[in-house]
């Protein structure tokens, strides 16, 4: 959540930053939360005083009837009682208004940095960089062929016996496709291994655990839920790695933390609707690796260049073509303060596939999740900030090797990257 003390101090400077997201409706959201807390300030100061006063007039009871005034003494007794009662309104007046503030703060987005660039929308997120020698020319006709062709003619992609165990969405591998999806997740793992501590987390979360990141309560809709057990699938590695921490206070000389983590992933694609589903493009589940990062916010800004440079050398040790992009402030998720994204080509399909997303959160969820350290010789408590990134989301990294690793003969090269996972086969042909 964002700091409700900045609306008190800040309003106009949170107002001028919420409005490069672009969504008038933010800033009725947060005028309506501005007020929500100047109201719970009320309610709280106003029974803080009757509080106040019932103790006074307990203690006036208690003179009172040592003095012997028995009567005065039952009077301060019946105001003491309605004051009490009064109070005891006016606290769950309080409360109400503290779930409503917490509730409306809850969808209220994260504040863009101001190094993010404006725009309303994907088309005005600038390019950083792309690969070295990309050319979408320079591919061979053999090149063009959409990878779920590809995977179904060399029998490692099954979609139509997916749909037959689980509906529609789902995608199955076989043989070496399953191969090449666990050989990537691997591969992702061991290239971090150096300074990330892996992780294997639960699947299922509680609903604590999505609220912290962001993903509850506006997104409940995409996410996929076991409620006659208050469970949910986790989304990405990113909810159960982000609330490791959660109401704990860490110190500051132990960080930054690093973690990484292999996952298969759920999401329900609530608004797929009209968008490409086909292949391995928009599945409900996949596998992915994720990395996550715990940082004060002097380092922060460096995490998360090294984020985007691990995710970055992941896919350059693929050989595949890519570029990175700036998530400009209309187009970030509700949670990021600063965001990239990692696309590979995909000569196939002749586009660019997002295959990573990586982001700085400030402390927008350490205050929702309560993530804490103690800075260096300080008593009190600091928020961490919290970063994550795709080291590597599977299916569009996959359809892009097999779309580039194609070979005139319909054959797919196994890239040398992913060799030592593929117990010694470096080319797939048909079964």
């Amino acid at each position: 959540m964002i700091d409700v003390r900045r609306l008190r101090s800040e309003f106009d400077l949170v107002r001028a930053a919420m409005a490069r997201r672009g969504k008038p409706e933010l800033l009725e959201q947060l005028a309506v939360a501005a007020a929500l807390d100047e109201r719970l300030r009320s309610l709280v100061a106003h029974r803080d005083d009757l509080r106040r006063k019932v103790n006074e007039r307990s203690k006036e009871v208690g003179r009172l009837r040592r003095e012997g005034d028995v009567a005065a003494a039952e009077a301060a007794q019946a105001e003491s009682r309605r004051l009490g009662e009064e109070e005891t309104a006016t606290d769950a007046e309080a409360a109400a208004a503290e779930a409503e503030l917490r509730d409306v703060l809850l969808r209220i987005p994260n504040v863009p940095s101001e190094r993010s660039p404006d725009g309303t929308s994907d088309a005005d997120n600038p390019v950083v960089r792309v690969s070295a020698g990309f050319d979408p020319t320079a591919y061979g006709d053999h090149q063009r062929v959409p990878h779920w062709e590809t995977g179904s003619a060399l029998g490692i992609l099954d979609n139509e016996r997916a749909v037959k165990l689980s509906g529609s969405m789902f995608t199955m591998l076989r043989g070496m496709g399953a191969t090449l999806a666990r050989a990537l997740c691997q591969l992702a793992l061991d290239r971090n291994a150096d300074a990330f501590e892996e992780i294997r987390p639960p699947s299922l979360v509680t609903t604590a655990t999505l609220t912290a990141t962001g993903q509850l309560p506006k997104f409940a809709e995409d996410a996929y839920a076991i409620e006659r057990d208050g469970l949910w699938c986790v989304p990405t590695a990113e909810a159960p790695l982000t609330s490791l921490a959660r109401d704990e206070i860490l110190e500051e000389a132990t960080l930054p933390h690093r973690y990484m983590a292999y996952t298969p992933c759920y999401r329900r694609e609530a608004g797929s609707a009209g968008r490409d589903t086909r292949g391995l493009l928009r599945a409900h589940e996949f596998d992915k690796v994720e990395i996550l990062a715990y940082a004060t916010a002097a380092q922060a800004p460096t995490m998360l260049e090294e984020l985007v440079g691990r995710a970055e050398s992941t896919i350059a040790s693929l050989g595949l073509a890519y570029r990175i992009i700036e998530i400009c402030t209309g187009d970030m998720g509700q949670s990021h303060h600063r965001s990239f994204d990692l696309e590979v080509y995909a000569p196939g399909v002749g586009t660019w596939l997002e295959a990573s997303s990586i982001s700085w959160f400030s402390d927008y969820q350490a205050r929702r999740g309560n993530l804490r350290y103690r800075p260096t010789g300080a008593k009190g408590t600091e928020l961490l900030h919290t970063l994550n990134g795709s080291a590597l989301a599977v299916p569009r990294v996959l359809a892009a090797v097999l779309e580039t690793y194609r070979n005139p003969d319909g054959s797919v090269t196994v890239p040398d990257a992913l060799r030592p996972y593929t117990r010694g086969i470096t080319e797939i042909r048909p079964r």
